[in-house]
């Protein structure tokens, strides 16, 4: 599996097999691929450590620009579109300092983003968060959460909304969205208390979107349309093309899938590295943004991938920072839906497969080939930028 997905359960990272059935899925545990250890160099040489800021923002917030313009050779931007072709990617785009330099593919059309759908439900926190309605230390208990058809212990209803975000809410409890591999993962039920032990615990995240429901009296779904996807100018996203996944066998919260096209995907992602400003309107707090992209956990003991709010993070200072060159925050979609943010080098990443039906996974070398040959497409030194 591509860029694979974390959760560093007991330090003991496992590999997904490489066709994937087409459902929401959860990250499970994964090695780090081998062929990161190549990345490093690539962008460490490739990335500096400051972005520029644009003289002014086009109408929609977004600009696409030729490469050269922003210190990219067209011509070697071709080797980059004939390795996503290559791979069998849907679409695939790289934007710098908001300006779109690379788009290839079918990048208006909505796919299943699996995993991916965390950080819009984090965004979305951090908005209800900053006006007083969400509590953060607010207990299970407090909220009247529990479960069925096996209902939570009074240990695990002092799990806390932070600890639901941080993926360390020791509940154990089955969940939707959860396949059989992180069944057998899953540690059994009481073997942690609250707030001690990190697992990618699907469980944690669907009730996360339990509370939002909760605290807010919105439907997650058509909150993102109104509070994000119609202010950043999202193209493409439809309520409509989004579903909350029901296994009322496992437990009564369900798992909320979105779809999501690879421009729409950028522009979220330009908002964060604008630290959550669009065209001079504040989206998502800066503050979150920050308090959400720390590392409270970490997830690969080599690589020292950290956990945050619902987003994987490259911590300063980390072997996982080097391969990227500096530090950032991403995240994956049963890793091969790839979304990264290095905000200090104002550059945004999008790469994206079509999971709908049968698919294959294009294997970690050629995703790695992939990203090396946009970042190393760079020719000048532009932005605070020193490339070769």
């Amino acid at each position: 599996m591509t860029m694979g997905e974390w959760a560093g359960y007991n330090g003991s990272p496992v590999r997904k097999s490489s066709v994937l059935k087409a459902t929401e899925m959860a990250a499970h545990p994964d090695r780090l691929p081998a062929s990161w250890v190549l990345l490093s160099w690539a962008i460490v040489v490739c990335v500096g450590c400051s972005s520029s800021t644009s003289p002014e923002e086009p109408p929609d917030g977004l600009q696409y620009v030729t490469p050269e313009q922003v210190g990219w050779s067209s011509q070697k931007l071709e080797v980059s579109k004939s390795l996503a072709q290559q791979g069998g990617y849907a679409a695939v785009m790289a934007a710098f300092d908001g300006k779109v330099f690379f788009s290839w593919g079918d990048v208006s059309r909505n796919l299943k983003v699996h995993s991916l759908r965390k950080p819009f439900l984090s965004a979305l926190f951090g908005i209800h968060v900053a006006r007083g309605e969400i509590g953060l230390d607010e207990t299970l208990a407090d909220l009247g959460i529990d479960d069925h058809p096996s209902a939570l212990t009074d240990a695990e209803r002092l799990a806390t909304v932070r600890e639901l975000l941080q993926s360390r809410s020791g509940v154990y409890h089955p969940a939707a969205a959860e396949d059989t591999s992180m069944e057998a993962q899953r540690p059994p039920r009481g073997s942690h208390p609250h707030g001690t032990f990190y697992y990618y615990n699907n469980w944690d995240f669907n009730v996360a979107g339990t509370v939002f429901k909760q605290k807010t009296g919105l439907d997650i779904f058509e909150a993102f349309k109104k509070e994000i996807a119609e202010p950043i100018g999202m193209q493409d996203f439809s309520v409509a093309g989004c579903a909350y996944q029901y296994e009322f066998d496992k437990s009564q919260h369900p798992a909320y899938a979105f779809s999501m096209s690879a421009r729409d995907m950028l522009r979220f992602g330009v908002l964060y590295q604008r630290g959550g400003s669009w065209l001079g309107t504040r989206i998502v707090p800066s503050s979150w943004i920050i308090e959400s992209t720390v590392a409270y956990s970490i997830m690969d003991s080599t690589f020292q991938v950290g956990y945050g709010y619902m987003w994987m993070t490259a911590p300063p200072g980390t072997p996982a920072a080097a391969l990227f060159g500096q530090s950032c925050y991403f995240h994956t979609g049963i890793g091969v839906h790839l979304l990264v943010v290095m905000p200090d080098a104002g550059l945004v990443l999008v790469i994206r497969l079509n999971t709908e039906g049968a698919w294959v996974d294009p294997g970690d070398d050629l995703q790695m080939q992939l990203l090396r040959s946009i970042v190393n497409a760079r020719i000048g030194s532009r932005g605070g930028l020193n490339l070769p």
